[in-house]
């Protein structure tokens, strides 16, 4: 891809301060929703937080050479509940549930870094060899199509109880051309920054129809909610993980709880290891460098690991690098790094300025939805990218990749106890063992 900033390039001080917004933008919405999800007083200002920070980790270990954004992961959902569940059925009280949280990413870790040393021993080309392009290709679009869903459902989703359908679908459609038509059609700065032209145009379009309801006393009008901007206050510290646990949750962990979260999280992330290769091969395809080889998947696994950790002492939730961030790079051709520091130092700051966070709660779902439209798109259509070098003529190569984009397309999800195999991680295992089970055929 022809780059405007490469990796290296330092724009200058105020387009910086707009491209680490539209990171922000990008992955706001994913990195808040798994506290929220989660539940049990898990704050999104403090996944905030810990997103910053995790981000900020692997930016070091990579050397800035890798512009990604690390967020929350939707991967160690079901090990989240499990850690507060495992608490539960063990007598524990919910303080050891947080500390469980925290250790159970410390394993997760721990795994990534096992495997970095075993690749800083053993390099990298058996990867190339385990998942060539027509592995890789294929399980990049599933990452993006497999989010799909969730783009068309938050379109045509209200913020506020009673809210239109059509008013939903109007204002989403308005972000999503606005974004297309910056992108395409702008100048320079305009190209660079579509996601934050185009939010603000569908969250004006949605405040345009919230004042016209409320003239017209018509509820059907009003898809956006204001209520987080009421007493918000103005400057807030996280509730981070660590505080809520104490020194009382922390003396409650016991031996068989530990044993809970070994289980509940390490395979979780052999899973996720999946996921960071196939990333950061759609990540090199787009910035034109192999970044397996430079900083190097050691540098990357490190930084994902380490990231995932301190991420989850402050906010809870394990990270993982963010599609979202990637289809950022990809859409406006900035992969400058300085555009992720940026973001992450962003987000520190935003979590605890309370009227920013709740603002950013204040966009529209529908919104959100019609910019996701453009950024899952962009993954899929990167991981075509990537299968266009296969040869198809094979039936070993059609074998493979029917695989992988049946089972991604169809969703197919494997749990083993608390254990849960995601789409991504079941098409990708799938294929490569087709991969390797018609390997005779060359």
């Amino acid at each position: 891809m022809d780059l405007i900033y490469g990796i290296k390039d330092k724009p200058k001080f105020g387009k910086v301060v707009l491209f680490a917004l539209q990171q922000l933008l990008a992955i706001i919405a994913a990195t808040i929703a798994v506290p929220a999800i989660v539940g049990h007083n898990l704050s999104a200002s403090a996944a905030l937080f810990g997103a910053g920070i995790g981000s900020i980790v692997y930016l070091l270990f990579t050397k800035s050479s890798s512009p990604v954004f690390l967020g929350s992961s939707f991967a160690f959902l079901p090990s989240m509940f499990s850690a507060f569940a495992g608490a539960a059925t063990l007598g524990l009280t919910e303080q050891a549930g947080y500390w469980g949280l925290i250790i159970g990413a410390l394993m997760a870790g721990l795994v990534y870094v096992i495997i970095a040393i075993v690749v800083k021993f053993c390099g990298v080309n058996w990867i190339s060899k385990l998942m060539p392009p027509v592995i890789i290709g294929p399980t990049v679009a599933i990452i993006g199509l497999s989010l799909s869903g969730n783009a068309v459902g938050d379109l045509m989703k209200s913020s506020s109880e009673g809210g239109s359908i059509y008013i939903c679908l109007t204002c989403g459609l308005v972000t999503l051309a606005v974004t297309m038509l910056c992108s395409t059609y702008g100048k320079k700065m305009g190209r660079l920054i579509p996601f934050i032209i185009g939010i603000l145009a569908g969250y004006l379009c949605a405040s345009f129809f919230a004042l016209l309801g409320k003239a017209l006393n018509n509820p059907e009008m009003i898809v956006i909610n204001y209520s987080a901007l009421k007493n918000c206050g103005v400057f807030a510290l996280p509730k981070f993980t660590f505080m809520l646990g104490g020194n009382e949750g922390l003396q409650a962990v016991t031996g068989k709880y530990l044993i809970a979260l070994f289980a509940a999280y390490v395979p979780v992330a052999f899973v996720v290891f999946a996921e960071h290769l196939a990333d950061h091969k759609n990540l090199s395809s787009i910035v034109g460098k192999d970044l397996l080889q430079e900083p190097g998947l050691t540098r990357t696994l490190l930084g994902d690991g380490v990231g995932s950790i301190a991420g989850a002492f402050f906010g809870g939730c394990p990270n993982t690098t963010y599609g979202e961030s990637i289809a950022c790079v990809a859409i406006t051709r900035n992969a400058s790094t300085i555009s992720i520091w940026g973001c992450a130092f962003a987000c520190i700051l935003f979590s605890m300025i309370s009227p920013l966070v709740a603002f950013l709660e204040t966009i529209p779902s529908c919104v959100m939805g019609g910019v996701c439209i453009a950024l899952y798109g962009f993954i899929a259509v990167s991981g075509f990218k990537i299968f266009q070098t296969v040869d198809l003529n094979k039936n070993r190569n059609l074998f493979v990749a029917s695989v992988i984009f049946i089972t991604g397309v169809g969703g197919m999800v494997v749990s083993f106890g608390a254990v849960e195999i995601r789409t991504v991680a079941c098409a990708l295992i799938l294929g490569i063992l087709t991969n390797l089970m018609l390997s005779k055929e060359d």
